[in-house]
């Protein structure tokens, strides 16, 4: 367990925070939490890379942290009626298949793709389309569907990169399948 790993494990425990302080109406709190959980996630990654300590479970678990944190919140808004069914019905396809797709390749032995920059500019944009929605921006929701669609391109991206990094490699001893006959002289 190094810092960033355990910077990552906070935003766990920030969930049931959370929701505890969102269910009781205190909109501003649970926002903070919210934004701090946030914080934990770009404090990980900097001081993972920084520091030389990236590590295997980090990988795996930075993207889930972030997505459970961001379901919950999702849910908490659609549940006090503050974002359309719809809305929340995107993002949790979005984000349940990003979390399906990493744990399929991950247990089946493949290379997973680490956070990247499309990746955390989503995060960050999602942050802004609900911190808008927290404070009643009258251009929240038309905000939050221009960041869904940009979530669904990078999650098209990230898809893009896990078949490229779990391409088998051509074998130049065994000829594949489609290549064409040599012929003999």
């Amino acid at each position: 367990m190094n810092l960033p790993n355990l910077l990552t494990s906070l935003r766990f425990v920030l969930i049931p925070v959370y929701i505890g302080v969102f269910a009781n109406g205190h909109m501003i709190p649970a926002f903070l939490i919210m934004v701090a959980a946030g914080i934990t996630d770009i404090l990980d990654g900097y001081i993972a890379r920084k520091s030389g300590q990236v590590t295997t479970v980090g990988m795996m678990l930075d993207p889930l942290a972030d997505k459970l944190m961001l379901i919950t919140v999702i849910l908490s808004l659609l549940l006090a009626g503050l974002i359309p069914w719809a809305a929340a019905a995107a993002m949790f396809l979005r984000d349940l298949g990003m979390i399906a797709g990493g744990m399929f390749y991950h247990f089946r032995g493949k290379k997973t793709v680490p956070a990247n920059w499309m990746g955390k500019l989503t995060t960050i944009l999602f942050y802004s389309a609900i911190m808008f929605i927290f404070f009643g921006a009258p251009f929240a929701e038309s905000y939050l569907w221009a960041v869904i669609a940009f979530s669904f391109i990078t999650s098209f991206m990230y898809i893009a990169l896990f078949k490229a990094l779990n391409k088998p490699a051509a074998d130049p001893l065994n000829m594949q399948e489609g290549e064409p006959e040599k012929k003999e002289a």
